[in-house]
């Protein structure tokens, strides 16, 4: 039987050699199951699981981080539900894109709002009278609902007046991103209803 090292890189907290490492990505040190504690919430933006969990260092104490929950960020948006009088506000979890590092967008988790059905998006970039606008909006749609003849939405109904040359049918729901890059969302709030208004009543 061979001999097995001992292995001491210094704690990357104090510095002190240890033999423990993050059992997750088996880069980072430890001396004690406090110190990863402590340096967690750095260390864990550089924490990615290491692609091969067992290796030669396999017989050493594990110092294990604290479950690796998803790092969701959330935005206020605009829900158009089919049958509410009335859009109204919502709060959405938005789960980090995997390209995030390239500066793409978070993706928002909309699943419950549209009943399972396929969802599609489209970028809304002028207001009213054509208008630039410098926080584009994404709008989120079934376009089954549309397809189907689904029930017309009441608060789009409501928003446009009835006036809208084509009825809008099916769930809608609405983020604001936070800059033309579309890099994240901001939140959005009634000052967009007269963006979205517009739109709607300009569908065909």
């Amino acid at each position: 039987m061979h001999a097995v090292p001992v292995i001491n890189h210094p704690c990357t907290l104090c510095c002190r050699p240890t033999s423990m490492w993050c059992s997750r990505c088996q880069r980072a040190w430890y001396c004690s199951p406090e110190h990863i504690h402590s340096d967690w919430p750095r260390h864990r933006r550089e924490c990615i699981p290491a692609m091969n969990p067992a290796n030669s260092y396999n017989v050493n104490m594990i110092a294990t981080p604290p479950p690796a929950e998803p790092q969701f960020v959330t935005a206020s948006a605009i829900l158009f539900a089919p049958e509410d009088e009335r859009p109204r506000m919502i709060t959405v979890n938005c789960r980090p894109s995997a390209k995030a590092a390239q500066g793409l967008c978070p993706i928002p988790i909309l699943d419950s709002y549209f009943d399972g059905n396929e969802m599609q998006s489209l970028v809304l970039t002028e207001g009213l009278n054509g208008e630039p606008l410098r926080f584009p909006l994404h709008l989120w749609y079934a376009p089954q609902a549309l397809q189907k003849g689904a029930p017309v939405n009441r608060s789009i109904f409501h928003i446009t007046s009835g006036a809208a040359e084509k009825a809008w049918c099916g769930p809608v729901v609405v983020l604001k991103f936070n800059g033309s890059r579309r890099q994240g969302y901001s939140d959005a709030g009634s000052n967009d209803l007269p963006a979205l208004s517009a739109y709607f009543l300009a569908y065909k």
